[in-house]
């Protein structure tokens, strides 16, 4: 059996031996076309047999070369391409000056000469080809599926198929080829759309894709212009411009390195802001990793402050702790103690002391009498309910410096920092009595601050809720946040295992919940973007089942995503008829790659008023019964109680459940969390 490295070497080996009988071949057909004694190459067919072992030589070479290289690295693709077969066509732009040179200034006239360089550079085209096609093969399949790679292994096929024309010195431009010619170039058409390796490259990598892929597209235009300009010279004895094959892959090495510089070229404006997204994200997750990192306030002090400055762009700013009667100063950027005593009284007087942005200091006579160099300020108290801890003052130099989006953004964060101090302050208070028992307390304590207590009450819908751990934390969660004055986004979920672990990845998912949904993105892709984040703090080990709904009270409907979780119960008033949504969904943090998106799915539903939806955790249907333990509650008997007590209030549906459910559990028997949400549609709309 021929290992990798022999295989290459005997590859090479032909390769050089084909080309070299290739070339010989040539120049007595030269000798013999010069003296009038023959108009073809000698030996047609054995002529193109080296031809066909020539080419199959150096592309499967080239095939197992790449195979080599380190996956995911796109730049080093284009590097390699680049390095070890474009720069051939410089190498014969040097050649041919040298063979111009020659003729026209020595008047050195000499038909094998003129044969020996055409050869020189149909091997270096052959090269390029078969390095660019593979290059391209690795790139194009970045994120495959099933039917990427099976289209490309047919394409492949169908490109070596083409071979057969020249084996058989068919001509490939007669009517009988060229509608399958035609579909080919569609075909290569449909592959060249497949560029999503261009999404993961920064500003910085894309920039220096432009340069390679510029390099390589010149490349391919010097070879396409030698072959085109000696195709028509009279004394050539031979023109590999009739090969099918080189033409097809030629077309499809340009026509890839084309798009791919096009969409690199056209996405490199809009690369910065999904770096400061991706940043901002990572940031966020840094700060709710904080306590299982065992980090102190300092290092989160830390944190809030780099990540609001890089996701502001601000030029300057500090950060103001509370120090009981005392104000301490523990970060500067661009600003002096001078500066910051000026502005603060000027607050002060201004009586500032919750959120406050000004966009044009200018306007403003007391900032404009400090004359001081930035034009936009923003205030951030990062405080509780019960404590505050500090306030974040952000300047830049520019008019309406701070928009809404960004100011967002900067919110979020202060809010993801008061969570963290709070819960490491809670931790750190544990640690001072009986170690577990006082975890417990404080998840438990973390945990309940966590859920909300009350939902937002308007007369178009009513919803009620339970919430109960089978220990003394859990690993349920639910959450809500108002998008607009119709649309609300409510999300249910449940984290594999039980206590502290289960506790702090629920705060987690609450974190990522509200930093996404900030940007009012859709429920699929909210699900993708948190699978993402999820998959670099979860244990291997652990996973987050979860249903998003957005209902929007103007359209009169909902659409929801489900990753793994339980099938929502629904009742249909108009219908009356009562289902469960059977949608498709994984669970987050099992699959850990791009390919998660092709697990979930969205549904768009119109409700009616009357309608009642039952969201809830797998605590309810897998309650086990007090008579016999291996009988769970069950799907079936959870739809048979709404169809009982549909034409109730969700309060009065909710306890109907519940109180069931007690029955047949028995009292004081919980196995597992359980979470309910009965939401139930009114015919009142809210008017805007």
């Amino acid at each position: 059996m021929l290992n990798k490295t022999n295989t290459e070497l005997l590859l090479i080996t032909t390769a050089v031996i084909s080309w070299a009988l290739l070339l010989a071949n040539l120049l007595l057909t030269a000798e013999s076309l010069q003296q009038r004694e023959y108009t073809e190459p000698l030996l047609p067919f054995i002529h193109n047999i080296l031809l066909i072992i020539f080419i199959i030589s150096v592309f499967f070479y080239q095939r197992i070369n790449v195979l080599k290289l380190k996956k995911g690295d796109f730049t080093g693709y284009l590097w390699n391409f680049f390095l070890r077969a474009a720069i051939g066509a410089y190498i014969a732009l040097a050649i041919y000056i040298g063979f111009v040179l020659s003729t026209d200034f020595i008047n050195l006239k000499s038909n094998l000469l003129l044969h020996m360089v055409y050869h020189t550079f149909f091997g270096l085209l052959v090269v390029f080809l078969g390095k660019g096609l593979y290059i391209w093969r690795q790139l194009l399949l970045y994120h495959k599926n099933r039917f990427l790679q099976v289209a490309w292994d047919w394409f492949e096929l169908l490109l070596y198929g083409t071979l057969l024309l020249t084996l058989l010195n068919f001509d490939y431009t007669s009517y009988i080829f060229l509608p399958l010619l035609a579909l080919l170039v569609f075909y290569i058409l449909f592959l060249c759309t497949n560029l999503k390796w261009v999404a993961y490259l920064n500003f910085n990598k894309k920039s220096r894709s432009l340069v390679l892929l510029g390099a390589i597209l010149l490349s391919w235009y010097i070879f396409k212009w030698f072959f085109y300009k000696f195709q028509s010279h009279p004394e050539l004895a031979a023109d590999y411009t009739d090969v099918g094959f080189l033409l097809l892959v030629m077309l499809f090495v340009g026509l890839y390195g084309l798009a791919a510089f096009l969409v690199s070229l056209f996405s490199l404006p809009t690369s910065s802001v999904f770096e400061q997204k991706s940043e901002d994200l990572l940031n966020f997750q840094r700060l709710s990793q904080s306590i299982q990192q065992g980090q102190s306030e300092q290092q989160v002090y830390d944190t809030v402050f780099d990540s609001t400055v890089k996701a502001s762009a601000a030029s300057a700013g500090w950060l103001e702790l509370d120090k009981g009667r005392e104000k301490e100063i523990s970060h500067m950027l661009n600003i002096t103690e001078e500066q910051i005593e000026r502005i603060r009284h000027l607050l002060l007087a201004y009586n500032y002391d919750t959120d406050h942005i000004n966009n044009n200091l200018e306007r403003n006579p007391g900032f404009k009498d400090l004359e001081l160099p930035w034009q936009s300020i923003v205030v951030l108290p990062i405080k509780s309910l019960k404590h505050h801890f500090g306030v974040l003052y952000l300047l830049k130099d520019i008019e309406n410096g701070f928009d809404k989006e960004t100011v967002n953004v900067l919110q979020t964060f202060t809010n993801q920092t008061t969570l963290t101090i709070e819960n490491l302050r809670l931790v750190a208070e544990s640690l001072q009595n009986e170690r577990y028992k006082e975890e417990l307390k404080i998840a438990s304590t973390v945990q309940e601050n966590l859920i909300p207590k009350t939902f937002p009450s308007d007369s178009w819908f009513e919803i009620s809720t339970h919430a109960v751990a089978a220990k003394e934390v859990g690993g349920d969660f639910y959450d809500f946040l108002q998008l607009s004055e119709s649309r609300i986004a409510i999300i249910i979920g449940d984290v594999s295992g039980k206590g502290i672990t289960a506790a702090f990845h629920m705060a987690q998912m609450k974190g990522i919940f509200h930093g996404l949904m900030q940007q009012d993105m859709a429920p699929s892709e909210f699900m993708r973007q948190a699978n993402s984040a999820l998959s670099r703090c979860l244990e291997r080990t652990s996973f987050i089942t979860s249903s998003l709904y957005i209902i929007d009270y103007r359209m009169k409907g909902f659409v929801f995503a489900r990753a793994g979780h339980c099938h929502t119960l629904y009742y249909n008033a108009m219908m009356e008829d009562t289902f469960y949504f059977q949608t498709d969904g994984l669970g987050l943090g099992i699959i850990r790659d791009q390919s998660y998106k092709n697990h979930i799915r969205e549904m768009f539903y119109d409700y009616n008023p009357g309608d009642v939806m039952v969201i809830y955790t797998d605590g309810i249907i897998e309650a086990r019964g007090a008579e016999n333990n291996n009988e769970e509650y069950g799907e079936d008997r959870l739809r048979y109680m709404l169809e009982q007590c549909y034409h109730l209030e969700a309060e009065d549906i909710k306890y109907a459940i519940i109180n069931d459910l007690q029955t047949f559990t028995g009292p004081n028997t919980i196995y597992d969390d359980q979470t309910l949400l009965v939401i139930k549609f009114k015919a009142d709309q809210q008017t805007v």
